[in-house]
């Protein structure tokens, strides 16, 4: 996140709602207005660009408009930056713009100016829409009488967007819902935490509130989870938690809509693609503008608090998630590690988390 708490500011209701429809502006490919004070900008995301888009924008850009990128993609297409950065674009030129945002080889022809905040807020809209985190922005003062009818959102509505959502998590239903290997299971479904997506804990069996409880925090792999796919191990990983809980006093799963590491789907299958290309999994990222890894599990813990879970021992190989839910305040007293099937399309990957990341693996992948 690029602010501070000090600079956060809770969203009225209304401001939400400009947020929520800003997200779905972006999501459907239409330009959005950033507005801080007398500061004005229109921002839309790179993977919505075509050549119609792309010469209004040029009639309006008047000279202004620019392509906001992220650190790891700067650094990726050659400049040496720890944060996020503004190229100019004489030019709306669509072919070139893509490239700059998505082309694997691309390198810069072109020095990159430090943001000002207002955009940066654009990036933070992209990251809340899931879409690719590369923006067109023109700042010109007339932009916006050549460009009519679009969404204007304030910046400081969206800095403070995730943590005001994150605050109204709830409770919305719950019902049993036997499982194979784990038939005394309920679901357990909030809303809140992650913007407008629905988070899920499982409760297998009924753990005692007064010990320990064993939790996993596994994030929604499509791929992995639904369909078997070999190049991770997402699903075994879900598959053996349940089992384990269900023979071992119970526990709880969060399943966490954060697919492809909070990127968004679309972007995990660029990702995919781009590893069919030789790239390892972190990697892949970065060449999409995306850091290591873009989740978040402050959420996660409170929704363990609100299912009576203070105490945990966690049930995965990640060092960030001990982490987060120790600095949430939950008693973490143990961990364990979590192991699924290796085959020839996930070593690679496996070694890289390992590598990379820290994950917790043995050393002869």
């Amino acid at each position: 996140m690029f602010q501070t708490p000090a600079q956060r500011r809770v969203p009225t209701t209304a401001g939400l709602i400009d947020v929520e429809r800003a997200i779905c502006e972006i999501r459907a490919g239409r330009p959005v207005v950033l507005h801080d004070g007398c500061k004005r900008i229109i921002a839309v995301g790179v993977e919505a660009l075509d050549e119609r888009l792309a010469a209004e924008l040029e009639l309006a850009a008047q000279g202004s408009a620019g392509l906001v990128l992220t650190a790891p993609r700067l650094r990726r297409i050659g400049l040496d930056r720890s944060e996020p950065g503004f190229v100019a674009l004489p030019q709306v030129d669509v072919e070139r713009i893509r490239a700059l945002a998505l082309d694997a080889k691309a390198r810069i022809d072109a020095p990159a100016a430090t943001l000002p905040q207002i955009y940066l807020g654009a990036l933070e809209l992209l990251r809340l829409s899931l879409v690719l985190p590369a923006a067109v922005v023109l700042s010109a003062p007339g932009a916006e009488a050549l460009l009519p009818g679009l969404l204007a959102v304030a910046l400081a509505n969206v800095r403070g967007y995730r943590a005001a959502r994150a605050a109204s998590l709830h409770i919305v239903s719950r019902a049993p819902t036997p499982l194979e290997g784990a038939p005394n299971s309920e679901f357990v479904i909030f809303r809140g935490g992650e913007g407008l997506r629905d988070q899920v804990a499982i409760v297998v069996g009924k753990p005692d509130l007064a010990q320990p409880v064993t939790v996993r925090l596994h994030s929604a792999c499509l791929t992995g989870d639904l369909f078997g796919s070999l190049k991770c191990d997402c699903g075994d990983q879900l598959r053996r938690s349940v089992r384990d809980m269900a023979t071992s006093g119970g526990g709880v799963l969060l399943y966490l809509d954060q697919e492809g590491r909070g990127n968004g789907l679309s972007n995990k299958i660029r990702a995919y693609d781009l590893q069919a290309e030789g790239y390892d999994t972190y990697d892949a990222d970065e060449v999409l503008g995306f850091s290591q890894d873009q989740r978040g599990f402050d959420f996660a813990a409170d929704m363990l608090k609100q299912l009576g879970v203070t105490r945990v021992q966690v049930m995965t190989n990640n060092p960030v998630k001990i982490a987060a839910l120790k600095d949430a305040g939950l008693d973490v007293v143990s961990h364990h590690r979590v192991l699924g099937r290796r085959n020839d399309h996930n070593l690679r990957y496996l070694a890289s988390k390992r590598d990379r990341a820290g994950h917790f693996f043995e050393q002869d992948l």
